[in-house]
């Protein structure tokens, strides 16, 4: 391990905080999965985990408090009433989050993102219902734009994940996806084969996303939201397409380079970017 802390939240429906997890640890972190009320306790209490602890806060995907009330909307709550001065240090800290699916939709409602002029409480996007009227699960490609300030898709031109969620449509008005667009803040667009944005063409774009936006960052690239999961490609086996791929290299006289997933790499960039910034504060390997 590398001493880079990561904390996946974890609680009341949220049920990809294994794999997050795992992918974290894959990457170099020394990841810690805790509940969400372990988490508030112990701000409140000073007897258990803090926030302050950590380097790295993941929202993970699943469907906390059952969707219910709008994807992500209790968890905001909760998280916002209880230690939403705690989680605005984090990000004055320097330090990194990322929200993923039920994730991104829980720091929108939260307002950590667009984070236009460094607001971290303003709730400007919404993720709305699939315009298909139902759930998707699928994988899609991704166009990576690489003007973007995003920590996490750093080096990273194209990739493919899987969705899998029924409200991701992303809206904003006009003239905040304009400032997005202008402020390379879009960081992931829905595209076809040819890598070049889907056009709001179903199903190359899931959910009708407008301007096919997929994931987005605050103006810093440290607060990162995106609907696809890229826990869920961890290792080669979970492409669909994995044995064709295996099959044309085979005939090629190639073997795979790798059993890692592609999705790792969005992982290992927020690792690496922990180490570069705050090298004095993590602990030195024994020799």
């Amino acid at each position: 391990m590398t001493g880079v802390k990561a904390l996946v939240l974890t609680g009341y429906g949220l049920n990809c905080d294994y794999e997050t997890d795992y992918a974290l640890k894959l990457a170099g972190a020394d990841s810690h999965r805790v509940h969400i009320n372990e988490l508030i306790q112990g701000e409140q209490t000073q007897t258990g985990p803090k926030l302050s602890q950590y380097h790295i806060l993941v929202f993970g995907g699943g469907f906390s408090w059952a969707d219910d009330h709008g994807a992500g909307v209790v968890l905001a709550s909760k998280l916002k009433y209880n230690i939403g001065e705690q989680i605005e240090r984090f990000i004055r800290d320097g330090k990194l989050i990322m929200g993923i699916c039920n994730g991104f939709q829980s720091i929108v409602n939260l307002g950590l993102l667009p984070g236009f002029d460094q607001s971290y409480q303003e709730r400007r996007i919404a993720l709305a219902a699939n315009d298909t009227g139902n759930f998707i699960d699928t994988w899609v490609r991704l166009k990576i734009n690489n003007d973007s300030p995003c920590v996490f898709t750093k080096g990273l031109s194209h990739i493919e994940l899987p969705v899998r969620h029924a409200e991701g449509k992303f809206t904003a008005s006009h003239q905040d996806m304009d400032r997005l667009f202008e402020n390379n803040q879009v960081v992931m667009q829905y595209a076809g084969d040819n890598g070049t944005p889907a056009q709001g063409h179903w199903p190359v774009n899931p959910n009708g996303s407008l301007r096919d936006v997929a994931g987005i960052c605050d103006p810093t690239g440290r607060v990162f939201g995106l609907m696809p999961h890229p826990e869920a490609f961890n290792h080669v086996t979970n492409h669909p397409d994995w044995t064709f791929q295996k099959e044309t290299l085979k005939r090629e006289g190639k073997t795979l380079d790798t059993q890692e997933g592609d999705g790792i790499r969005i992982f290992r960039n927020a690792v690496e970017y922990i180490q570069e910034h705050f090298e004095q504060d993590l602990p030195k390997p024994r020799v």
